[in-house]
């Protein structure tokens, strides 16, 4: 059972979907957690967590003092249950789940997020990652910051243009790439 690592909510137990999502672990989200400090500060930034399964990485950065978050999934358990963590975490004032597919929330217009999370499904292809890199580019702001994890395994991402790899690490079966928009 995943816990929220450091600030506000540090501590909090969080629910997780039987079979649905694969959790990111402590280990990966405190990984996260010190790549971005390291270059960013979380406080007051809006975040966009897509594929956001359980919500930890929203509400680890939350915690940590982001401004607000909209967390995306399609998968209908997943949503309830990201629902249940942001009021275990009593930041329902600060997060809200939108129940769709993230192709089709970057589809519509939206607000600009300085920091994203895309966290997909390991079996989902390195294009279908992709064509959600390319969408994501008129959602974020112009210093946003965005991680992707994948499966260690999987092939490479292509990024699209205007938006760059900065860095990635490894952590066993998980990768973590940082990226930027190019400006």
């Amino acid at each position: 059972m995943p816990r929220i690592i450091a600030g506000e909510f540090r501590g909090r137990r969080l629910a997780a979907p039987a079979d649905s999502t694969r959790p990111t672990s402590d280990r990966v989200r405190e990984a996260i957690a010190s790549m971005l400090g390291a270059r960013m500060d979380i406080a007051g930034v809006r975040v966009l967590d897509l594929y956001a399964g359980t919500g930890a990485l929203a509400l680890e950065a939350l915690s940590r003092g982001a401004e607000s978050a909209v967390l995306v999934d399609a998968d209908r358990r997943a949503a309830a249950v990201a629902r249940e963590n942001i009021a275990v975490c009593g930041a329902q004032s600060r997060a809200r789940v939108v129940q769709r597919t993230a192709a089709a929330f970057l589809a519509a217009p939206g607000e600009r997020y300085d920091l994203v999370f895309l966290d997909p499904p390991y079996a989902l292809s390195s294009a279908e990652v992709a064509g959600a890199l390319a969408a994501l580019r008129d959602h974020l702001a112009p210093d946003a910051w965005v991680v992707l994890e994948r499966a260690s395994r999987s092939d490479d991402v292509v990024w699209p243009d205007g938006l760059e790899p900065v860095a990635a690490k490894t952590y066993g079966d998980t990768t973590v790439t940082l990226g930027r928009p190019e400006y």
